[in-house]
């Protein structure tokens, strides 16, 4: 349990200093993860400007120095799920999910390595295996908002293979759906685009909650750090007017956008409201 929650901590933090009871193999990956940390963070900032034969080298010396870690501790799953997290972040998906195979084999209870392979079956087109993962990544790590997350993204991108399964009704499907998303958005509080699929998540139901979705809608907006922002907010909360019916209070909230960007979302929902007089 030590290990693979320290190179959690690594891969997502700077180190915290040397623990002072960690084995050889431990210390060799700790070493290893500082080298990956630094290393993606470079290719990373990189953005536009990066070429991939500029880190090559050190690619394959970091891969090199897995290689050599795991020959000498062959049973060492937190060095294999690190392992096969970089693989990944270098595009080689195939080899990743190997190691990763290999870490969940000698421990089973790494919600990082549970996450990294629910993400490789979700993209190779595999969400009814990719679920199980999520799940399982979610009960290990409960307060992790990005496993949440993930998993409502999921369930909402592969609903019609979901619900072809048999094993998924559509009222259980927009539930875990939905909470997915409010949770993630719940534990993450500063990630703005985690409170905003939340709110989206309301459309996105077979029969939406739109007083829930009205009061998500305004919350966010006092969030919401730039005008622009603001009024975009202001505009999801006139269209959930739109649907409910309360045309007053969606005229009202149309007419009160005025950034440039965003006439022509405010002409939709103009057009879909009745004339003042009309019932």
């Amino acid at each position: 349990m030590k290990s693979w929650f320290c190179i959690f901590l690594v891969l997502t933090a700077p180190l915290w200093g040397q623990p002072q009871d960690e084995t050889m193999a431990e210390r060799g990956l700790r070493q290893l993860v500082e080298e990956q940390r630094t290393l993606l963070g470079a290719m990373t900032k990189a953005g536009d400007n990066f070429d991939p034969d500029q880190y090559q080298p050190r690619v394959q010396q970091l891969c090199l120095g897995y290689e050599s870690l795991l020959r000498e501790n062959p049973e060492f799953a937190a060095g294999y799920a690190a392992y096969g997290y970089l693989l990944g972040k270098i595009g080689m998906d195939r080899e990743s999910a190997v190691m990763l195979l290999k870490a969940n084999q000698y421990d089973a209870d790494i919600p990082l390595v549970k996450n990294q392979l629910g993400n490789y079956l979700a993209e190779h087109g595999h969400p009814l295996e990719a679920v199980g993962y999520y799940l399982a990544a979610i009960k290990l790590a409960p307060e992790e908002p990005l496993y949440h997350y993930q998993l409502g993204t999921l369930l909402y991108e592969s609903r019609d293979d979901f619900l072809k399964s048999g094993e998924w009704t559509r009222e259980t499907l927009d539930k875990a759906m939905h909470e997915g998303f409010r949770k993630a958005a719940e534990l993450a509080p500063d990630r703005i685009e985690f409170a905003y699929r939340y709110a989206e998540s309301f459309y996105d139901l077979a029969t939406p909650d739109w007083e829930g979705a009205l009061a998500t809608w305004a919350a966010l907006e006092e969030k919401a750090t730039s005008p622009v922002e603001r009024q975009t907010m202001r505009l999801h909360a006139a269209n959930i007017c739109v649907k409910m019916e309360k045309y007053d209070h969606a005229r009202a909230l149309v007419a009160s956008v005025t950034e440039p960007s965003l006439e022509a979302q405010k002409q939709k929902l103009v057009a879909q409201l009745p004339a003042p007089d009309a019932k």
